[in-house]
């Protein structure tokens, strides 16, 4: 027990720092406002468990699930909507939190699941506890996450240039653990209940976790950026879906023609930060039409048909007796926006990375 109520005060300490390190970066976006307010009420979860050790000499039941689900939903939210405002009826999200927080304090119900579902004081509200997390799991988990493969999915209709940090690979890898954590908690749960007061299990597995999470969500909130170029699936219509199309076939080749000839001679894919917004504004044309002539013309989502132009661009110059630049030096200049992007995408295209095409273009001459 010493070893969860120090865990409880590392808990509290860090949740604290890394709520005031996000609300002061540079340029504070409302995902950060979002995500510090998180962090400042995971202190409390932290402060309020280390002084239930105190009075009580053990935890009372946690409702930091109903904190974590709508939290990271509302996060994600704010992050893969570009119209998304902050309103007083998001703060509706965590009446169910702060409501059994203060019933478990009031009623001073232990965090234990031996004899949690046994008929006896305060039956009802632990099946309401059980039942309203349950609903909360299976509610806000699975639109987290689809709301993040949603978004991965956009992105290559959207920009030609994808950041590690726009991917929001962390924030699905936090999902899926947990989800798993969820399940492992469900299932210490059952084993106490059968096992005795003793073992403490579910303490152990909730607290641990939970101070890992707020490790994670502290290290990468601190360092995630603003997604200023994203899809935004609640106006703009998904990828690949044209059934209702209005555009007739000799429109698309019109347009075909138009994005073609425009990037044959406006070279429009060495700006690394070419995106389907900017190509839209500069051939005036709706970037739904854009996005189906892509598709459905050219066989190619927008990321995967401008960097086809970059590696062309690229082939060429690695073509020249004597290189202008470092091979790298040449993958930015022909718009790819990191190495690893231009040696991955390189690759994929022509089955060899860079320097192995160079050298074989240098055998046949």
């Amino acid at each position: 027990m010493e070893m969860l109520e120090c865990a409880s005060w590392i808990g509290l300490a860090q949740s604290l720092f890394a709520g005031i390190l996000v609300l002061t970066k540079e340029n504070t976006t409302i995902s950060d406002r979002i995500l510090s307010g998180f962090l400042f009420l995971m202190a409390i979860v932290f402060l309020n468990t280390s002084l239930y050790f105190r009075i009580y000499d053990n935890s009372l039941l946690s409702a930091s699930f109903l904190l974590f689900n709508p939290y990271i939903f509302i996060y994600i939210r704010s992050l893969t909507n570009r119209t998304f405002t902050l309103k007083y009826t998001h703060l509706l999200h965590l009446i169910p939190f702060v409501l059994f927080e203060i019933l478990a304090f009031v009623k001073h119900i232990p965090f234990t699941s031996s004899g949690f579902l046994s008929p006896g004081p305060d039956f009802f509200y632990r099946i309401a506890f059980v039942s309203v997390n349950l609903i909360s799991w299976s509610v806000y988990i699975p639109l987290s996450i689809i709301l993040v493969h949603r978004h991965r999915l956009s992105l290559r209709n959207e920009v030609s240039n994808i950041e590690s940090n726009e991917t929001l690979g962390w924030i699905l890898f936090i999902s899926i653990f947990y989800v798993v954590y969820s399940i492992a908690i469900i299932a210490s749960g059952i084993t106490e209940f059968f096992s005795g007061p003793d073992i403490h299990i579910t303490e152990i597995i909730n607290y641990t976790t939970l101070l890992l999470l707020v490790y994670i969500i502290s290290f990468y909130g601190v360092r995630q950026k603003e997604l200023t170029k994203l899809f935004n699936p609640q106006t703009d219509p998904l990828p690949a879906h044209y059934k209702n199309s209005i555009l007739k076939d000799e429109q698309r080749r019109e347009i075909k023609d138009k994005i073609t000839g425009y990037f044959n001679s406006q070279k429009p894919y060495l700006d690394p930060e070419l995106c389907m917004d900017t190509l839209s504004s500069a051939l005036n044309i709706p970037k739904y039409q854009l996005t189906e002539v892509l598709n459905r013309e050219l066989g190619r989502n927008f990321f995967q048909f401008v960097n086809h132009y970059r590696v062309e661009e690229v082939k060429k110059m690695l073509s020249y007796k004597s290189l202008p630049y470092s091979i790298e030096a040449i993958g930015y200049e022909c718009g790819f926006s990191s190495k690893t992007s231009f040696y991955s995408f390189f690759k994929a295209e022509t089955g060899m990375p860079p320097s192995a095409y160079r050298e074989s273009l240098l055998r046949d001459q």
